[in-house]
């Protein structure tokens, strides 16, 4: 294997970590000393060449260099800011644009550890294959995920169209360990539906903020308007955001002028982000959970603060950081923490989420579950109720 070298970054990942201390051990027995002072470069140069020289086994360079970087990103202690290979990077970007090879899943990394399904695409061959949104990921193929990010177990689930992954999930509910193979699929991906309900509420679910989900917005609620719509159920549960500018702009149709969030950065820089004066004043209810997170609180948040419309459901799950994604020269990535954000009114959700206007629980039968029969769907019926309250 073509060597390389390994100063283009610092620090060290576990793995080497371990690998070097064993390698320390026999160096010790042999005398050898290290030069005092070293800069981080030369560091990693003198690590390299004690791997090359000592280490009884051949070994993945590249492998040990994307772990390198990984952990010295790591060492920041933020989950939200982490290091993404050029495949990893590619595959976020594909999926930002609301197309993509997968199995259609959101997943996040929980504080236990575990790599956690926090929404399931309707209709996708992950939901045809019963997995929920809060089962945790344990294993890929037979692979354990331990110590692994969320970018590294989506570049595990990702592959060609047509062939098959299976997950080993841990169901929290039940106590079960489940094993489910899924198909991967060319996903399409659908963030809005909506409908008509009794008694002209119209309603709008969004799963998720990509670059075509606004323009899936105005389609929803064009159509519901020319059908009669006279109030409006928006459904952001288990929507875990994405593309604050999606957010933003679906903000400008539903909000009265004024701030809908504003960003400060380290050396406290405020940022604004505004709406004008043109929106859609349907009477309106938020239903919310502890799957809405990021860019679908600060939409909720928004609403809530304006007094533009109620909050109905449990509290929210209080990600109040705002990302920025870097690329680099090689293709790779830098998924960066750059501003903490708040509501209209100042208040900053991270960590706490957003309290509901109406704490409403669902039956624990459909806790973790997406696709909820409207006759056992009490957050909803709930916001039926709301609206119904209101006048037009």
């Amino acid at each position: 294997m073509q060597k390389k070298d390994f100063w283009k970054g610092f620090g060290a990942a576990f793995v080497l970590l371990a690998v070097i201390y064993f390698g320390g051990q026999f160096l010790a027995q042999m005398n050898i000393a290290l030069p005092f002072g070293m800069s981080n470069t030369a560091k990693i140069r003198q690590i390299e060449e004690m791997l090359d020289t000592y280490y009884v086994e051949d070994y993945d360079k590249e492998l040990a260099e994307e772990l390198m970087y990984t952990g010295l990103v790591a060492g920041v202690g933020d989950p939200y800011t982490y290091y993404l290979s050029a495949d990893s990077l590619a595959e976020q970007v594909e999926k930002n644009s609301g197309h993509f090879v997968g199995i259609g899943v959101e997943i996040y990394a929980g504080d236990d550890g575990y790599i956690v399904v926090s929404s399931v695409t309707p209709g996708g061959p992950a939901e045809a294959a019963g997995i929920l949104a809060e089962d945790k990921i344990t294993e890929v193929d037979g692979e354990s995920i331990t110590g692994k990010t969320a970018a590294d177990v989506s570049a595990l689930v990702k592959g060609e169209e047509g062939t098959d992954v299976t997950l080993t999930i841990f169901r929290e509910s039940t106590g079960e360990v489940l094993e489910k193979t899924v198909t991967r699929q060319d996903i399409q991906v659908q963030t809005v539906s909506w409908r008509m309900m009794d008694d002209n509420i119209g309603y709008i679910s969004i799963t998720n903020f990509r670059e075509n989900t606004y323009n899936q917005f105005k389609e929803a609620l064009d159509t519901l308007e020319a059908e009669g719509m006279e109030k409006l159920v928006l459904d952001l549960r288990n929507n875990t955001g994405g593309l604050v500018k999606s957010a933003h702009e679906i903000g400008e149709e539903l909000l009265p002028e004024g701030i809908m969030v504003y960003t400060m950065d380290k050396e406290g820089n405020r940022e604004d982000t505004l709406c004008d004066d043109v929106y859609n004043d349907v009477p309106m209810v938020v239903l919310v959970n502890g799957n809405s997170a990021s860019a679908a609180e600060i939409l909720a948040g928004a609403i809530q603060d304006t007094g533009r419309g109620e909050l109905i459901g449990t509290t929210t799950f209080g990600k109040g950081l705002v990302q920025r994604l870097f690329t680099l020269p090689d293709g790779s990535g830098l998924n960066v923490t750059i501003q903490k954000y708040y509501t209209p009114n100042g208040t900053s959700i991270h960590g706490v989420g957003i309290t509901p206007d109406y704490e409403v629980e669902l039956p624990e039968e459909y806790a973790q579950q997406t696709n909820i029969p409207a006759e056992a769907d009490t957050q909803l019926q709930k916001a039926v109720e709301v609206l119904s309250e209101k006048n037009i």
